[in-house]
């Protein structure tokens, strides 16, 4: 109750020091969080619909070609003859559209 008070003892002083807070806050939501949200849906889809034979690029800037699909992680084959097992997670994009 005593919060209460103090928030408007001044009149609207209070709210008044208040209100530029939440407007940036308002403008982070909008300009930083809400297309972060977009893009790790977007890229979630695309996780969830690779398959064999995809070029991917990984986390930490591996291009390879996926061998094998499992539950949680991709088999790709990166050069001739190494083949690594990377979790799903780690998987940054597909190659073709990593260039447009």
């Amino acid at each position: 109750m005593t919060t209460f008070l103090i928030l408007f003892q001044g009149g609207l002083g209070g709210l008044a020091q208040l209100a530029p807070v939440l407007l940036i806050i308002g403008v982070f939501y909008i300009l930083l969080i809400r297309p972060q949200q977009k893009r790790q849906r977007e890229l979630q889809e695309i996780i969830s619909q690779l398959k064999a034979g995809d070029r991917v690029v990984t986390t930490g800037g591996i291009i390879g070609t996926i061998t094998t699909v499992r539950d949680t992680s991709f088999f790709i084959r990166s050069a001739d003859k190494s083949i690594l097992e990377i979790a799903r997670s780690a998987v940054a994009g597909i190659e073709g559209e990593e260039k447009k």
